[in-house]
């Protein structure tokens, strides 16, 4: 007896002992915080000692942007290394496990100072405009990165959370979306003459959002967002109308900011034709022009051929009805129409409305569009006195032109998401769901599948021109090269369609967000706008072979791509079955 108490006791020692040696995990994880605090150390020192680099990275103590970038790295690193290490207050951070979400944040930080000190280098022409801080910093978060790549797997189904009270859920549910708004701020501000600190952005952004959703964290924040919905639905409402009140530049990027909603718009409108009804519509970018014409040709523009003036409730209405006539008189005839056979069709549909338009000019056609010049001189809007392209001053703070526009927009995209809500969770959207999931099996089960799809195509149609009355006014100008398939400039077919798959087809936020980025890194880095259809080709290879399902994906989906993927280890339950015969094994080996 005293044998095995002296066997398990030195047992019991090597393990402790082994937990401190480098190599194993408290050693490695004890690596990962010391690299992540030099490296948080590291952006307090000068990277390099000429101003001629953007951002300024000459001063001691007092970081740069692209110095703020890597330290937050660094702090979320050390953040994690610590919640791997046990400490108290900080196992929320890794519900799900730690060794991914580890690595990859320490990855990112790495990734992110990596790429600053090479910019230097190519930017400044030679390796001698480092300083040593910049040294210190590619070292210092290389080491966790190495560290936590060699750790040993720990995932695991997240933990029951503990049930927190209702006023600690709503406080955490403001912090994130304060957060939220901060991190979006920054990045559409970053300034244009500095895309290094666009990419450094997205680059620690891309990773950081990854180990959230590794870790769990991002589940549980659904968990909470679903048991607080009125309270989510509200402070995603303050955070956007918020937006313009805290721009610091004026309307310089809130114009960005409409254009991202305005394209945002539109991709919701095909969500229910795609997303829902799995419609593949190439050409659904033409309801956005029928949307934008209609609005210029009865709002008073000066090369009006109505020469009529419609209030701008009048003109979005109307140019609502003939986005949704048009989708009626498409759809009617095409959409007996399945798979790529309705795809070419409604290709041909987008180049027909783009050349028409070019063409009634007065000379090839009648005199109604202006032809490729465009209707231009589109008056701003004005309600109630209230011009929407005068600055005016809220609540202290002077609004722009666009920022009014802004607003407008905000209270349109609350309109098109209850829409969009209100018809997927309808008798109607499940008809639609049915029709995307298998048409022969829903009409055979008594679905009217060509109505069905004729109503989707329509409310589609009518969202998109709803849209698009605004952007003619937010631009004060429609032409005809503003509705193509491809081009470098989005909303285009090509980029609606793959802001919807991007973002999350079937849901509400994915087409958001999918939107929010293929919008704003074009817009941010117009230098690389010769190789951006190649860029957008390569990112969509990445997704489509790590997440297909797209960056916020439905149940369905991420069930039906992820259904053979390897789950975390779990005990099995032992059957009663299983425990009879291991007794049975044990009394005949007896």
């Amino acid at each position: 007896m005293s044998d095995n108490l002296t066997k398990t006791e030195a047992t019991e020692a090597t393990a402790a002992t082994a937990t401190t040696t480098p190599g194993t995990p408290s050693g490695l994880l004890w690596a990962v915080l010391g690299g992540s605090l030099a490296t948080a150390a590291s952006a307090f020192l000068a990277w390099t000692w000429t101003t001629d680099f953007p951002g300024n990275l000459t001063i001691y103590g007092n970081p740069a942007p692209l110095q703020l970038l890597t330290l937050v790295g660094a702090v979320l690193t050390a953040a994690y290394a610590l919640s791997a290490l046990g400490v108290k207050g900080l196992g929320w951070l890794s519900p799900a496990g730690s060794r991914k979400a580890l690595w990859i944040v320490a990855l990112g930080t790495f990734a992110t100072t990596l790429f600053t000190a090479l910019s230097i280098v190519v930017e400044l022409g030679a390796l001698v405009d480092l300083e040593p801080g910049a040294g210190v910093a590619v070292v210092a978060s290389a080491v966790p990165a190495l560290a936590a790549y060699r750790l040993p797997d720990d995932t695991r189904r997240p933990a029951r959370a503990k049930a927190l009270p209702s006023w600690a859920e709503i406080l955490i549910i403001v912090v994130v979306f304060a957060l939220g708004l901060f991190v979006v701020t920054f990045g559409i501000d970053t300034d244009d003459s500095e895309p290094q600190l666009f990419i450094a952005y997205l680059i620690l952004v891309g990773f950081s959002a990854t180990a959230l959703i590794k870790s769990g964290v991002t589940g549980r924040l659904a968990a909470m967002t679903a048991r607080n919905r009125q309270v989510t639905v509200t402070a995603s409402l303050v955070m956007a109308i918020a937006f313009p009140f805290i721009q610091q530049s004026g309307d310089t990027y809130t114009l960005i900011a409409v254009n991202i909603l305005i394209f945002a718009t539109v991709a919701l409108g095909l969500n229910i034709v795609v997303g829902l009804a799995g419609l593949l519509d190439l050409g659904y970018v033409a309801f956005l022009g029928v949307g934008a014409y209609t609005a210029a040709l009865v709002s008073g523009a000066t090369s009006s051929a109505f020469g009529v003036q419609f209030p701008f409730w009048a003109a979005a209405l109307t140019g609502m009805a003939a986005s949704l006539v048009f989708g009626v008189v498409i759809g009617a005839p095409t959409l007996r129409l399945r798979g790529d056979y309705l795809a070419i069709v409604t290709l041909g549909f987008g180049e027909i409305f783009r050349i028409a338009m070019g063409n009634l000019d007065g000379t090839s056609g009648p005199q109604i569009t202006n032809g490729p010049n465009g209707i231009p001189n589109i008056p701003q809007l004005e309600f109630f006195g209230y011009n929407f392209g005068e600055p005016h001053t809220v609540l202290g703070v002077e609004l722009g032109a666009y920022a009014n526009y802004y607003l407008l927009m905000i209270l349109i995209m609350v309109i098109v998401v209850v829409v969009f809500s209100r018809a997927g969770n309808s008798r109607i959207g499940r008809a639609w769901v049915a029709i995307r999931e298998d048409e022969t099996a829903a009409t055979a089960m008594g679905i009217n599948g060509f109505r069905v799809k004729l109503v989707a195509f329509a409310l589609g149609a009518a969202l998109a021109g709803l849209a698009g009355t605004v952007q003619a006014h937010v631009n004060t100008t429609v032409v005809p090269e503003n509705y193509v398939f491809a081009g470098p400039v989005p909303p285009n077919s090509a980029f609606l369609l793959a802001a919807v798959i991007l973002g999350g087809m079937g849901t509400i936020s994915g087409p958001i967000v999918g939107s929010a980025l293929l919008f704003l890194i074009p817009a941010k880095l117009s230098f690389l706008q010769d190789y951006q259809l190649l860029g957008f080709g390569i990112a969509l290879i990445l997704l489509m072979r790590f997440r297909p399902e797209g960056l916020i994906a439905n149940k369905r989906a991420k069930l039906e791509f992820h259904e053979n993927d390897e789950q975390p280890d779990v005990p099995e339950q032992r059957r009663p079955a299983d425990a009879e015969s291991d007794a049975g094994t044990a009394k005949a080996g007896a």
